[in-house]
C-alpha cells in the first residue's frame, strides 16, 4: 500500500473515503467478527455519525483520509467500538495503523490549538500548509513533534535494559528520553542513561527512527557502547535495571515499537554492528 500526505482536502469526501474518528484517545472501529476496520464515509450515514474538527490525512492508495473527533460523550453501540491505538496493533493491517497514528497526532494537535496561544482568539487552518494561524496576531502553530532518543546500550554479549516506573506493563526496555533545548541526540542519549542508570558511554551511532503517536513523539534510536561505572538507577524513573544476554532476557515491548526492534537487532546478533570487538573493562 502506498500512502501519501496531502493537507489540502478534494471538493467532496469519496463513499469508500476512511476517517479516523476518535473520542478522546480512542479510535473507533467497526467490529464485524473479531475483523476491525475503520469507518468509510458511507458508514457515517449509515450510523448517523457527525464528526467534528474534521481534517484531510492523505490518500491511501487513491483512497481519501481524513482525522476527526466524535463529540464527548457521544454513544457508541454495536458493531461500532472504542479502541486505544496499542491494542489495535496487530487487529488491523499496519499501513492503517500508522495513519491512525498520525490521525491521532493531528486531532490531537488541533484539539490543542483551537484558540491562540498568546493572545486568546480562535485560530484558522492556513491554506498553504498544515498549521494554524491566527488572524488577530498572526501567531502561526504547526503540529507539535516531540523528539525523543531511544538507546540500546551493549556491554560484552549483554544488552542493558530497564523497567521504568511509567510501563502499564511488567516488561523491561532499552531506556529512552525527551530531548532538551540546546543539546545534541547524541548528548541527549549520554545524559539521559546517566541521569537514569549513572553509567558512561561510547560509540553512540544512530539506527533509526519511528513516529511514536502517544500522543505526539519522534523516537529517534541510537546503538551504543557501554564505557564505564556501575548501574545506580533513579529511583524517580526506574524500577529495576540490568545487564542482560540474548539467552536470558525478561518480558520485553511488542513488536509494535523501534524498542523491540533494538532488541530484536541485539538478539539477532547485532548485525550490521561496526566496532571492533567490546573488551571487558
Amino acid at each position: 500500500m502506498t500512502f501519501i500526505s496531502r493537507f489540502n482536502p478534494p471538493p467532496r469526501a469519496a463513499d469508500n473515503a476512511l476517517w479516523f474518528l476518535f473520542q478522546g484517545r480512542e479510535l473507533l472501529t467497526k467490529n464485524q467478527n473479531e475483523h476491525y476496520s475503520v469507518l468509510r464515509s458511507s458508514d457515517l450515514e449509515a450510523f448517523h455519525l457527525a464528526p467534528e474538527q474534521g481534517q484531510y490525512v492523505g490518500s491511501l492508495d487513491g483512497r481519501q483520509c481524513y482525522a476527526g473527533e466524535l463529540p464527548k460523550g457521544a454513544p457508541v453501540s454495536d458493531p461500532l467500538t472504542l479502541q486505544g491505538l496499542r491494542t489495535l496493533f496487530g487487529q488491523v493491517e499496519e499501513d492503517i495503523f500508522w495513519i491512525a497514528g498520525l490521525s491521532s497526532q493531528l486531532v490531537y494537535w488541533n484539539r490543542n490549538h483551537l484558540y491562540c496561544g498568546r493572545c486568546g482568539n480562535p485560530t484558522e487552518n492556513k491554506v498553504d500548509e498544515r498549521a494554524k494561524s491566527c488572524p488577530e496576531c498572526g501567531l502561526v502553530n504547526y503540529p507539535r513533534l516531540s523528539p525523543a532518543i531511544i538507546v540500546a546500550v551493549i556491554k560484552n554479549d549483554q544488552i542493558l535494559l530497564a523497567h521504568s516506573q511509567r510501563f502499564p506493563a511488567k516488561f523491561f526496555s532499552v531506556l529512552a528520553g525527551f530531548v532538551e533545548p540546546g543539546e545534541t541526540l547524541e548528548e541527549c542519549v549520554q545524559r539521559e542513561v546517566g541521569e537514569e542508570v549513572g553509567i558512561a558511554l561510547k560509540n553512540i551511532r544512530y539506527f533509526g527512527s519511528q513516529p511514536w503517536p502517544f500522543p505526539d513523539s519522534l523516537m529517534i534510536a541510537f546503538t551504543a557502547e557501554y564505557a564505564g561505572g556501575e548501574i545506580e538507577i533513579d529511583p524517580s524513573e526506574i524500577v529495576h535495571a540490568g545487564w542482560f544476554s540474548a539467552e536470558s532476557l525478561p518480558p520485553i515491548p511488542p513488536k509494535l515499537s523501534i524498542a523491540r526492534q533494538l532488541i530484536d537487532w541485539f538478539s539477532a546478533g547485532m548485525q550490521g554492528w561496526y566496532a571492533s570487538p567490546v573488551k571487558p573493562e
